[in-house]
C-alpha cells in the first residue's frame, strides 16, 4: 500500500505477529534505480519474512530492480499489477497491465531470471469489461509460462476509468468464488486471497479453500488483529502480546530512529489504531496526533499517550525498564 506500509509500519506489525509475511509499499522501478535506496528499501532484520513489492512495466528495469531487492535481502519479489490509480496507469503499470498479459509474462520471466528468491504477482480478477473467467485463466497461464507459481488475487475487478482507488476497493463486488475456482483449476499453484478481509474468522474460513490470505488496510487501521494471527492461523503456542507490552517493545526502536533524525510523527501513524474499541482509544490517538509533530518530540510522548489507556489485565508496566 503506497505511503502506508513503510519500514516503521512493518517493524511495528512484526511485534504483533512473528510469522505473517510482510509486504513493502509498492515501489516503482524508477525509484529503486534512481532514488534513495536506504530510505526506500532499508528494513530491520526482524521484519523477515518480508517481500519487496515492485511497480513497473519494463522487463529490464524490473529485472535490475529485483536484483537490487534480492541483494538487500528481501525474501520475495512481488510484481503489483492490481493497483488501479491514475498515478500508476499514467506510468503504464498496475492493474492496466492485465490488458497486456504477454508484457507481464516478459516482465516476470526477466525478474525470475535475475534472482534466486521467489517472484510472485499481485493481481485482480479482471479489468473493466475484460472480466471473464476465461480471460483470467489465459492471463494466469501466461504468467505460469514465465515461471510464476504464486498469485495474490484481489477478488474484485478494477475499473480503470470513472472510479477512484478507494471506490475500486468498495464498488466492484467481491467475487471470492472466482479465486476459489482458480485454486481448484490450478491446484499446483499457490493462490492467496486478497480483498475485503477484516477478521481472522473470515481468514480461517477462506484458508479451507486457498493457500493464503492477505490483509491490507484492515491490518493498518486496526493493527491489533494481527496479534492473534500466530495462534489462530499458524498454530503457535506463544502467548498473545498485550497492547501495552507491544508499545513498550517498540520504544527502543523509536529511540534508535530518533537518533538518526527520523521525526516521531512519521513513525506513529501505524500505531494510532492499536487501541481501537478499547477504553481510552480516543485519548491515545489525540495525544499522539497533537504532540508527535512538535519539535523535539520523543518517546515521552508515546509513554504519555499510553498512560491515557487503562492497563490491560495481567500486564505489568516493567517491560524493558519503561514505566
Amino acid at each position: 500500500m503506497m505511503d502506508w506500509t513503510d519500514r516503521h509500519c512493518r517493524y511495528f506489525h512484526r511485534l504483533l505477529s512473528s510469522q505473517a509475511r510482510l509486504y513493502t509499499e509498492m515501489v516503482t522501478t524508477g525509484a529503486v534505480l534512481q532514488g534513495d535506496r536506504d530510505r526506500l528499501l532499508g528494513f530491520d532484520v526482524s521484519e523477515h519474512p518480508v517481500a519487496l513489492q515492485l511497480g513497473g512495466s519494463d522487463p529490464g528495469e524490473l529485472a535490475e530492480s529485483s536484483r537490487i531487492g534480492a541483494d538487500w535481502g528481501y525474501d520475495e519479489i512481488n510484481l503489483n499489477i492490481g493497483c488501479p490509480s491514475d498515478r500508476v496507469q499514467s506510468g503504464r503499470f498496475g492493474a492496466c497491465l492485465m490488458l497486456e498479459p504477454q508484457r507481464v509474462a516478459d516482465c516476470l520471466a526477466a525478474m525470475t531470471a535475475a534472482v534466486n528468491v521467489p517472484v510472485t504477482v499481485k493481481t485482480r480478477i479482471g479489468v473493466d469489461d475484460h472480466d471473464s473467467y476465461e480471460e483470467l485463466t489465459d492471463f494466469v497461464e501466461c504468467c505460469i509460462a514465465a515461471g510464476c507459481r504464486t498469485f495474490i488475487v484481489h477478488a474484485r475487478k478494477a475499473w480503470l476509468q470513472g472510479l477512484s482507488p478507494r471506490q475500486n476497493r468498495e464498488i466492484p463486488p467481491l467475487r471470492y468464488e472466482i479465486v476459489q475456482r482458480l485454486k481448484r483449476d490450478f491446484s499446483d499453484l499457490a493462490i492467496v486471497l486478497n480483498g475485503g478481509l477484516d477478521n481472522l474468522e473470515q481468514a480461517a474460513e477462506h484458508l479451507r479453500t486457498v493457500d493464503g490470505v492477505m490483509f491490507g488496510r484492515a491490518a493498518y487501521q486496526t493493527p491489533y488483529r494481527l496479534a492473534e494471527v500466530d495462534a489462530r492461523l499458524f498454530g503457535s503456542s506463544s502467548p498473545v502480546p498485550g497492547r501495552h507490552a507491544v508499545v513498550r517493545r517498540l520504544l527502543p526502536y523509536l529511540e534508535s530512529q530518533l537518533t538518526l533524525g527520523v521525526p516521531l510523527q512519521t513513525m506513529i501513524r501505524p500505531m494510532l489504531g492499536l487501541f481501537q474499541n478499547q477504553v481510552g482509544a480516543r485519548a491515545w490517538r489525540r495525544h499522539l496526533s497533537e504532540n508527535a509533530h512538535r519539535r523535539g518530540a520523543g518517546t515521552e510522548v508515546v509513554l504519555a499517550a499510553l498512560r491515557q489507556v487503562p492497563e490491560e489485565a495481567g500486564e505489568r508496566a516493567t517491560a524493558l525498564g519503561y514505566a
